[in-house]
């Protein structure tokens, strides 16, 4: 089943991701860190199924080790837990620091797989197309390299496979061998692709006039519904986030954690900011399984 909120216009898409991840960079405190990742990681097990967890095993080793990697470097803080190599300090504060820094990654990088999936090249097209045509190209080609890459790379490894010149023995020789064969087809594969695109571009005239589009994406009432329940949530953070909700401190001394009423509200506002995509694509799945019930 296609996502429901992949089904609402590309400008409801884009904010959110946009206010998602500039969020998700900005606050270091531990409650907009803990629910960053976690609606992330909800979000992305929803778009990819079962097969996400495994890339959530990496998000968790990178994770942990960006956590240790800053107190190891940083010695700043006043609580040393221990001390190691000619007396350098391993405090209290750097862990934490490490921490946060660690979560601010993960939280941001889940939100940009998240937006990957959502974000497709015609709707980027469709959004700065007429305001800035070459580089909405550009962009959206870039995007879509990647994919397209590991799909031909596949293609190509099953094509060697069925004739029988994939490496069947563990020699690393082989292995090589075969690497640069494929690196090969899939460089020639690309160089190709470019010449066909550009021909492609040129004999539709490209370039020699005013650019027009298609576009089947209009603004509905769910996508209203959408816009209003994410303002609100982008009004509470915004608003506690001026009354200092959102402030958070780990150095000089120990972290003292205190909750303001300023700090829930833009908690709150947080959750229903991001739990947004989560909410429309589970409350769609729930009526389509109802009425898929029914039959």
């Amino acid at each position: 089943m296609e996502d429901a909120f992949a089904k609402c216009h590309p400008i409801i898409n884009f904010i959110f991701f946009i206010g998602a991840i500039i969020m998700g960079m900005i606050f270091v405190h531990p409650l907009f860190l803990l629910i960053s990742i976690l609606t992330s990681a909800l979000y992305y097990l929803l778009l990819v199924g079962k097969y996400g967890w495994k890339f959530l095993f990496f998000i968790l080793v990178a994770f942990l080790a960006l956590s240790v990697l800053n107190p190891i470097i940083n010695t700043r803080g006043d609580t040393v837990l221990f001390t190691y190599l000619n007396n350098r300090r391993f405090t209290l504060e750097a862990l934490l620091y490490g921490i946060a820094t660690a979560g601010m990654f993960v939280s941001v990088l889940l939100w940009f797989a998240c937006y990957n999936r959502i974000m497709t090249s015609d709707k980027f097209i469709y959004l700065f197309g007429s305001y800035v045509p070459a580089l909405s190209l550009i962009l959206s080609m870039v995007l879509r390299l990647v994919p397209n890459f590991k799909m031909k790379t596949a293609t190509i490894i099953g094509a060697r496979r069925c004739v029988g010149k994939y490496p069947k023995s563990s020699i690393q020789k082989e292995k090589i061998q075969h690497s640069i064969e494929v690196l090969n087809v899939l460089t020639s594969w690309a160089l190709e692709g470019a010449v066909i695109t550009a021909d492609s571009m040129k004999s539709r005239g490209y370039g020699s006039g005013e650019r027009s589009r298609y576009s089947s994406y209009r603004l509905n009432k769910s996508d209203a519904i959408t816009f209003v329940s994410m303002l609100l949530g982008l009004i509470l953070v915004i608003c506690g986030a001026l009354a200092g909700g959102t402030h958070f401190s780990f150095y000089p001394i120990s972290v003292r954690f205190k909750a303001s009423w300023y700090t829930i509200i833009s908690v709150i506002g947080y959750i229903i900011f991001l739990l947004t995509p989560s909410a429309i694509h589970i409350k769609e799945s729930i009526t389509w399984h109802i009425l898929r019930s029914r039959i």
